[in-house]
């Protein structure tokens, strides 16, 4: 799928959490949501940014806002991942990449000369109308969190 337009309405998604049960975006209707994309549990870029998001909990809880983490990894792989970064944020599996396509980040990459499809770090803000406010690909964890913080303050 193509880029996902800012002012266009997030594409929905239930799935499997952390901890057991599910979660849909329509759970968060009417309040704003951050969604970011990662590739893969407990490696150093992903674990610093669910650490980074974790961090600000409390403000972006503040601002209104839920901080939701997606990744292709399995629920038993994030209860892993929380319990041992003491994460605070919700990890989404979505192990057959419907949301990753929803919202154009499974992608190919490359490395080492290899290619393989995989996620591109992304995330969406989506404002309490449904509605993606803002939009970072391709994004360099370093003060990320903080960025997305001030984005949810701004709407």
């Amino acid at each position: 799928m193509s880029e996902i337009a800012i002012g266009t309405p997030a594409p929905g998604f239930t799935l499997p959490r952390d901890g057991g049960g599910t979660v849909s975006l329509s759970d968060f209707a009417g309040k704003p949501v951050v969604v970011y994309f990662y590739p893969k549990d407990d490696t150093s870029g992903c674990t610093t940014e669910a650490i980074d998001f974790t961090s600000l909990t409390d403000l972006f809880a503040g601002a209104g806002a839920t901080v939701i983490g997606i990744s292709p990894d399995s629920v038993s792989k994030h209860d892993k991942f929380i319990k041992k970064h003491d994460l605070k944020v919700v990890l989404l599996a979505d192990e057959e990449q419907v949301a990753a396509n929803a919202y154009g980040v499974w992608k190919e990459k490359s490395m080492y000369g290899k290619k393989y499809m995989g996620i591109e770090r992304s995330t969406f803000l989506i404002g309490a109308d449904g509605k993606v406010a803002q939009v970072w690909p391709k994004v360099k964890v370093a003060g990320h969190a903080e960025e997305v913080l001030e984005a949810v303050k701004a709407l």
